[in-house]
């Protein structure tokens, strides 16, 4: 899967879902394991960068408009 193609985070985590399935039966020959944790890699990579602009975003200005803050409360 190239960079340039979007995929969605439901998509890429279910990817990470299967790969993590496929290696943990201990039956993938070890010609596919260099691959699959390849793809792993770039699935986990596209989870965090979808976790990580909804991060962002909540962290903006708009959230401050009279949400009372998690630490706060504490």
């Amino acid at each position: 899967m190239s960079a340039d193609t979007q995929t969605s985070y439901r998509d890429a985590y279910a990817r990470l879902s299967r790969i993590a399935a496929e290696l943990e039966t201990g039956e993938a020959d070890l010609d596919r394991v260099l691959p699959l944790l390849e793809e792993a890699r770039e699935a986990y990579a596209q989870c965090r960068e979808r976790i990580e602009a909804v991060r962002a975003v909540l962290a903006g200005d708009w959230a401050d408009g009279g949400e009372v803050d998690v630490e706060d409360e504490e």
